[in-house]
């Protein structure tokens, strides 16, 4: 008996990590706080999308994934929820995450919520144990992998730019963005919507605003990044759409949300 439900478990699991071997993957598509969900990255995975975040705390030595730090359980590390799922998958997929229609890298957002250098030091060991999977960035070069790791969160930026060879990007700001930081450290720029704009998804987008939008996404690209937004308003309705609408056709590389059958439906509809 013991070893049926044995079998019948692994083969449960089996079934849950390759769900998402018939999905289209969607290259705008983002899953703010993923591990929220009821499967961290498969339920994302089975949606097609392709950037999860996943924030973490260094506890006794292991990187726990949880929004705050009294919500960390044991065994809910990086590596479990997201590293060695992302692994087995890119084994069976010839080095990639989907099994068609993938061009390019999965982006794992990982936001550090505990103490950055200390906990990035743990971090930077963890990621180079899958280095056959990730990005490597060394210095001014950078070889594309099956996943994109970037830090973002309490970012210890002179840490990371200080390696001679990293395993993950840094998660630029808004005040990043007349720099000349190369793409090749910091692949990613992200900021509050709300720093921002004040325009809500309610009524037109301000003209200005509109102008501003495509001024930073203009920027950023010139430059090799990739732009992103966080708390844009993602309860369903008009105002979403409108702000999902504007992101998209602005260009934003990433869209943020929470609700992983709505952005698909909206994204598949494009």
């Amino acid at each position: 008996m013991l070893k049926i439900v044995t079998t019948l478990t692994a083969s449960l699991a089996a079934t849950a990590l390759w769900a998402a071997d018939g999905v289209q993957p969607l290259p705008k598509a983002h899953a703010h706080n993923d591990y929220e969900h009821d499967r961290p990255l498969l339920d994302a995975l089975s949606h097609g999308f392709t950037g999860v975040e996943a924030d973490i705390w260094l506890v006794d030595g292991e990187l726990l994934v949880a929004h705050d730090a009294n919500e960390v359980e044991a065994g809910r590390t990086l590596a479990s929820l997201y590293l060695d799922p992302l692994r087995a998958r890119a084994e069976e997929h010839d080095g990639m995450i989907y099994a068609s229609g993938q061009q390019d890298p999965i982006t794992l957002l990982i936001d550090i919520k505990s103490d950055g250098p200390e906990t990035y030091q743990v971090l930077s060991d963890v990621l180079a144990e899958y280095s056959d999977i990730l990005t490597v960035f060394e210095g001014e070069e950078v070889e594309p992998g099956a996943v994109t790791a970037v830090i973002s969160g309490n970012r210890p930026r002179d840490m990371m730019q200080e390696q001679d060879v990293r395993y993950a990007g840094y998660d630029g700001r808004m005040s990043d963005l007349e720099s000349d930081t190369p793409a090749s450290f910091m692949p990613l720029l992200s900021d509050n919507w709300t720093n921002v704009f004040d325009w809500t998804g309610e009524g037109e987008m301000p003209e200005e605003q509109r102008d501003r939008l495509t001024e930073i996404v203009s920027t950023a690209h010139d430059k090799g990044w990739e732009i992103r937004f966080w708390a844009t308003p993602d309860e369903a309705g008009p105002a979403r759409e409108a702000i999902w609408t504007v992101l998209d056709e602005a260009g934003v590389d990433l869209i943020n949300t929470d609700d992983l059958s709505g952005l698909q439906d909206f994204l598949q509809a494009e």
